[in-house]
């Protein structure tokens, strides 16, 4: 009675679908509607991936700095190095372009050495002027410009750093964007319709190259690509699947319900995403490509299914109806265990980890209740399958190759464990040589010319990612004590000793050119004031900010005087590297500012990009252990077994093994990318092991518990299916290799070549521990009776209520 119970449900389910096509299908375009309504609250990132929690301590740092100065990246640099810069017209050209930025309400602020100011002394009024450093009426004299060179390398050590390269002759603009727009739709506007055109039209007038970068600019041009690769590994992942489905069934309406559902899934994706209001970022922009990956194989079980019961006994009806009851509960486990590998990601707190983990869990359960009700309905419509749509059933290539798993498993058993644990040596062996990598560009497309800008400024200024640190001296008006500032000096001549970081720039900067322009512009004193000449050389400077219309230390201390910022930046260097660097920082912030007197953080988008790549590091082995006890548990609510759970997970783990190992001596880092590919890669794995498992269980109960023709059995009727998804599964995953992306590439690489190897895993490994495990099986009551029979076994005497579900 308890077994007619379980059997009927998906009776009961396959008798509503047959029985309410037009009903269901009506229902199914409500909802593509829908979800298509939804599409208009999509919008895309327009900031770095933040992989700490909201509350972290880092986090809650860096939001305290952005409240205190403002969004920090603002700045966007134009370089160039090219000595024809120095002529009339290309001067007077990069003039015409400062001021056209200049003139634009999206920017605050543009430092250029056209429009250059310099600090003059005013003995009169006790102040110090700012004087243009250019003299316009001598722009047109070859001589004056190259002068005019000289001068600025040689007498404006303030702007070292920050405007030139002393050393390569390379110089650049700062073009600070009003902070309300940074992070908006606005900033993109702005730079791709306006910013840049005004590049391209210098470029061709002038034929010098000019270098663009910072982070407003950088973040960009990077959602720009991200976007521009939705509609390639959509459109690629389609074509791909869809071939070679074609090429397995050599159906093309078997291909297109395939393509629609999947289209369809793709739309609904879409509509999740902006049903929960959730941005598209480099990680959830693949959340398309994978429904379209993952539904593929949903549609090859099911088609595969309803060809082999209509070969088996030529009955359309019974067929369809089996399609749902015989496989509808395995497909919904396997469904759900790869649902399970990516919703482990919730459990990272991480907002950009979750977003994606339940955006791409909930779209591939919502995908497996598409597939399951509109394949039995679409060929209920159609006409019976003809005698080519069954060839492969038994084609030859595919018929040599599950001979040759065969006769491996029945005669070369102790060869298949041997390979195993050699292979598992092997790559443990390289998985401890694994490093990572905290980069905040080296994801980014590396064929782009952004990018290539990136490395300019890297290598001529010394990076673009900002580094900030603030001091709190606890009292108003502390920062401008000598004391204060000495100890600032301190620490700032410790980050020009690090040479993966640029030359800082703080309101020690302007006291420094204060001192020098009282001095008449000497460089030779470009340095802090002595306590004798404090006094007068400051109350220049005080009086200078009460005489500026605007107060020329704002960016860099506070309104109260209490706290100073000082911001250098930073070279890609990764994150055991920038560990090193904070380790130094800290020690000399440690010996210079005592801790009952001032507090002094560390923060800036590298650093917090650096303690989120180190943050998922270190939950990596709790969210795969969280992976495996989850797909554990549905497991034994299959089969009840703990035997099964073993024999289930070593042939899943065993893949994950090798790809650490290749990730080891192939130095490919773990990194905010990478780490997705084992909790992904298991879950989808896993679901040949469901397929296998359930069907030997089936054949169990056909062959009367006999365990070497139940394995074998299994082998011929689940073999094909695994066989055919995992080509797919392989193909569609290598699309990713096609990205700009490094980290996508990796990505898609990494749970190709992992997903390759658990296809041979399951299909060899797993029959052999099969039979080891189960050598005697003398009835039931050692084969514990699952809570769900994962494969329903229709007796022939349900044959007639089958046939009357179809009219």
């Amino acid at each position: 009675m308890k077994k007619k119970l379980k059997v009927g449900f998906w009776e009961f389910v396959a008798r509503l679908v047959l029985k309410n096509r037009i009903a269901i299908i009506s229902g199914i375009v409500l909802l593509t509607v829908f979800f298509g309504l939804q599409w208009k609250n999509i919008q895309f990132s327009f900031t770095e991936a933040n992989l700490l929690p909201d509350d972290h301590p880092i986090n809650n740092e860096y939001n305290q700095f952005l409240k205190e100065f403002g969004e920090e990246g603002n700045l966007i640099v134009v370089g160039v190095k090219d000595d024809a810069f120095y002529t009339p017209k290309n001067f007077a050209a990069w003039d015409k372009l400062m001021k056209s930025f200049k003139a634009q309400k999206e920017v605050d602020l543009v430092v250029s050495i056209t429009d250059l100011k310099k600090i003059q002394k005013n003995d009169s009024l006790q102040t110090f002027e700012l004087v243009p450093f250019v003299n316009q009426t001598k722009v047109n004299n070859d001589a004056y410009l190259k002068s005019l060179k000289e001068e600025l390398f040689t007498k404006m050590p303030f702007y070292e750093g920050l405007l030139f390269n002393k050393k390569s002759g390379s110089i650049r603009s700062a073009i600070y964007l009003d902070k309300k727009i940074v992070n908006t739709a606005h900033r993109k506007d702005y730079i791709i319709n306006d910013f840049i055109p005004k590049i391209e039209a210098f470029e061709k007038e002038t034929g010098i190259n000019l270098r663009v970068s910072g982070m407003p600019y950088v973040r960009t041009l990077n959602a720009k690509s991200i976007t521009d690769e939705i509609s390639l590994f959509v459109g690629a992942s389609l074509f791909v699947t869809s071939f070679i489905f074609f090429f397995f069934f050599r159906s093309f309406r078997a291909t297109l319900i395939s393509m629609i559902i999947v289209i369809v899934g793709v739309m609904w994706t879409f509509g999740f995403l902006g049903l929960f209001h959730y941005e598209i970022t480099v990680l959830t922009a693949l959340v398309p490509s994978l429904v379209i990956v993952i539904g593929i194989p949903n549609c090859i079980f099911l088609t595969n299914k309803y060809q082999q019961e209509y070969q088996a006994h030529g009955n359309k009806a019974r067929a369809l109806q089996r399609v749902i009851t015989k496989v509808g509960t395995a497909t919904l486990m396997t469904n759900l265990t790869t649902a399970a590998g990516f919703a482990t990601f919730v459990i990272t707190n991480s907002v950009l980890l979750k977003e994606f983990g339940i955006v791409a869990s909930v779209s591939i359960v919502a995908l497996f209740f598409l597939c399951l009700i509109t394949i039995p309905i679409y060929y209920s419509y159609q006409p019976i399958p003809k005698e080519k749509h069954l060839e492969h059933l038994s084609r030859n290539y595919t018929k040599v190759f599950m001979d040759w798993i065969e006769h491996t498993v029945r005669y070369n058993r102790r060869y298949v464990y041997a390979v195993a644990i050699l292979i598992f040596a092997v790559g443990t062996i390289g998985a401890l040589k694994i490093k990572t990598s905290g980069s905040l560009i080296e994801d980014m497309p590396q064929k782009t010319d952004f990018f290539n800008d990136i490395v300019f400024f890297e290598k001529e200024f010394d990076g673009i990612m900002p580094l900030e640190i603030t001091i709190d001296t606890k009292r108003k008006k502390g920062v401008m004590k000598l004391s204060t500032l000495k100890k600032m000096n301190q620490l700032q001549e410790t980050i020009e000793a690090i040479p993966e970081l640029s030359k800082p720039i703080s309101i020690l900067n302007l006291v420094k050119y204060s001192k020098q322009a009282y001095y008449n512009g000497n460089p030779d004193f470009y340095a802090l004031p002595t306590s004798q000449e404090q006094s007068f050389i400051l109350s220049y400077a005080k009086n200078t900010s009460k005489n500026t219309d605007q107060n020329i230390m704002k960016s860099y201390v506070d309104s109260t005087g209490q706290i100073a910022r000082i911001t250098t930046f930073m070279k890609d260097i990764g994150t055991g590297n920038m560990g090193v660097i904070e380790d130094k920082l800290q020690s000399k912030i440690d010996s210079v500012f005592p801790a009952d007197r001032y507090k002094v953080v560390l923060t800036g988008k590298a650093l917090v990009f650096e303690k989120g790549t180190k943050y998922l590091l270190d939950n990596l082995v709790t969210s795969i252990l969280f992976a495996i006890l989850l797909i554990s548990l549905l497991m034994i609510f299959l089969f009840r077994s703990f035997k099964m759970v073993i024999v289930s997970l070593i042939p899943n783990l065993l893949p994950l093994v090798i790809t650490g190992g290749l990730m080891g001596f192939f130095g490919i880092p773990l990194k905010p990318s990478t780490i997705l590919v084992f909790s992904i890669a298991f879950g989808i794995s896993v679901d040949d092991t469901i397929h296998f498992l359930a069907q030997y269980r089936q054949e169990l109960v056909r062959n009367n518990w006999k365990i070497k023709r139940s394995v074998y059995a299994t082998l011929k009727e689940a073999g094909v299916s695994m066989f055919y998804t995992s080509v797919v599964l392989f193909a569609g995953f290598s699309v990713f290799m096609l990205s700009d992306f490094g980290g996508t590439v990796a990505l898609g690489g990494l749970i190709a070549i992992t997903l390759a190897f658990g296809m041979l895993s399951n299909l060899m490994l797993l029959p052999c521990l099969v039979l080891t495990f189960n050598k005697k099986i003398a009835n039931q009551q050692e084969f514990v009776k699952p809570t769900i029979d994962v494969l329903a076994d229709l007796s022939d005497s349900d044959e007639e209520s089958e046939n009357s579900d179809i009219k």
